[in-house]
């Protein structure tokens, strides 16, 4: 189905040049109404509190009882950095009449301060960071905001309805943009979000039936002591869709899928295979897609993702050009627990071939849910029950972690980090079947090592004097699913480990 009946040549380049234009207007259109010379002086707090004071500006003095109230504009005293969406008064009044509340101090106190922390990132944001999709970072519950732009890109929308009125007010400890409409934290859950619209029915009806529906209903889970958050991306595929495919009930859709509707639920039956096709592991905005595979629920497949000048792709076809893409102005819809997206077709299961793969060692979950990650370094001493799928011996596993500005070309300028006498051994994530050379990013301070993969000896790297880049060797797998990769010190010295790299042969 060619994406034109959907969406306009013309808009798609339009949406896929905002970036582009939103920093000429921004460049455009920061002047000395925006950029007050005695804000940089302020931290954030002070500027809220004093400009709610001021009667010749504009008043903030409601956020500003919020802020005082749940005691978070303490928080915003110190250094930071951190970036503030600020709803005027006005935007908090038409809140309030849409809550039926006489006062925004009417919310409990779990309610206020939730609404707070909800317009609150800690770094630095500039409105020409933004982009079609979501903010980079997270805010302070955890989620992501949704960012996208006006038809004729003047204005930057968040979470859909909220537009920057004043942007990159620059404080002492961060940056201040100005809203009209309060950023309402995120509750729905996906199923939820799914079910409650009607031009979903009839894949909502097959999330039932397969019982994957229970699956997007998870917030979060118990993992070792915390419990960690989930995180899913839906391609939703509307009943117009199904309909121009001559599936207009359910049993039209399990029929077109399967010769056996009594085993749905089961993963090796083609409907079951269909709808979990549609489900991805993982938040992914459109500014987070990158021309890459990313893994379905199951690990058991993948789907291909092509960004280019004209759109974006998915599962490209080389040979006649054809794809899968996104319905823009019905995708980037925030749940609690992920993001949907609706697309412009089926989306039959493909098998795409294997492509290029970078892992970091440090992309686990219970390395990434320490309040240390991408901070600060981190040491463990058990090397087998620290780390569910890191295992090691030696004096002490590290996190290492280097500032931007001085790191040492690591991927998001963290990796492992170990000294002396030492082996470590990590368990990937399913990697789809194929036949690939073995590389990485691993500096190793003139240390000699061996490679091993599921036991099998791979490499020796003698005195390689830090490189960073060994080749560890050629894989072939014949079936889709996780693998172990050991490194063995063979003699005294440093191991930096950052990433593994495969890469498909002929």
């Amino acid at each position: 189905m060619k994406m034109e009946k959907f969406l306009t040549k013309k808009s798609i380049i339009r949406t896929l040049l905002a970036l582009l234009i939103v920093v000429a207007f921004v460049s455009c259109k920061q002047d000395i109404e925006i950029w007050k010379p005695e804000s940089d002086q302020q931290v954030i707090s002070d500027y809220v509190a004093n400009t709610a004071k001021d009667t010749a500006l504009e008043k903030y003095s409601e956020f500003a009882k919020l802020l005082d109230t749940t005691r978070i504009s303490s928080l915003l005293s110190i250094r930071g950095p951190f970036t503030l969406f600020l709803p005027t008064n006005d935007a908090i009044a038409i809140y309030c009449k849409e809550k039926n509340l006489n006062s925004i101090l009417d919310l409990d106190s779990t309610a206020q301060k939730n609404l707070v922390y909800n317009h609150i990132i800690s770094t630095e944001i500039q409105t020409g960071d933004i982009g079609l999709g979501a903010i980079r970072e997270v805010n302070g519950l955890g989620d992501k905001i949704v960012s996208e732009f006006s038809e004729d890109f003047k204005d930057i929308i968040l979470n859909k309805k909220s537009i920057i009125t004043k942007r990159d007010i620059k404080a002492a400890n961060g940056y201040i943009h100005q809203i009209n409409r309060i950023i309402e934290p995120v509750t729905v859950k996906m199923f939820d979000l799914i079910k409650s619209n009607p031009s979903y029915s009839l894949f909502a009806q097959g999330l039932e039936l397969t019982g994957l529906k229970d699956t997007l209903q998870l917030v979060d889970f118990p993992y070792g002591k915390k419990f960690a958050r989930t995180n899913f991306t839906i391609l939703a595929v509307p009943d117009t869709i199904f309909n121009r495919y001559g599936i207009n009930t359910i049993d039209d859709l399990v029929n077109y899928f399967t010769d056996d509707p009594s085993t749905v639920t089961s993963l090796d039956n083609g409907f079951y295979r269909y709808i979990e096709y549609h489900c991805m592991g993982g938040t992914y905005y459109l500014s987070d897609f990158s021309s890459k595979l990313y893994p379905i629920f199951s690990y058991d497949n993948n789907i291909s993702m092509t960004i280019d000048a004209v759109d974006y792709k998915i599962n490209y076809n080389k040979v006649d050009k054809t794809y899968t893409g996104f319905i823009v102005k019905e995708s980037n819809i925030p749940a609690k627990n992920g993001a949907l997206h609706t697309i412009n077709d089926l989306l039959p299961i493909i098998e795409p071939d294997p492509v290029p793969i970078t892992f970091e060692v440090t992309d686990y979950l219970d390395i990434k849910q320490g309040d240390y990650y991408g901070k600060y370094y981190k040491k463990w001493f058990n090397g087998q029950t620290d780390l569910e799928n890191i295992k090691w011996e030696g004096d002490y596993l590290q996190y290492y972690y280097k500032d931007p500005a001085k790191s040492q070309n690591n991927l998001n300028w963290d990796c492992l980090n170990m000294s002396g006498y030492w082996w470590i051994e990590i368990t990937t994530p399913k990697i789809m079947k194929g036949d690939y050379a073995l590389s990485g990013f691993i500096w190793d301070g003139q240390a000699s090592y061996a490679c091993y993969v599921d036991g099998v000896q791979t490499a020796t790297i003698q005195n390689a004097g830090g490189d960073g880049l060994p080749v560890l060797g050629d894989v072939h797998w014949t079936k889709t699913e996780t693998h172990k990769i050991k490194l063995v010190a063979l003699s005294f010295g440093l191991l930096f480990w950052d990433t593994i790299t495969l890469t498909p042969l002929n």
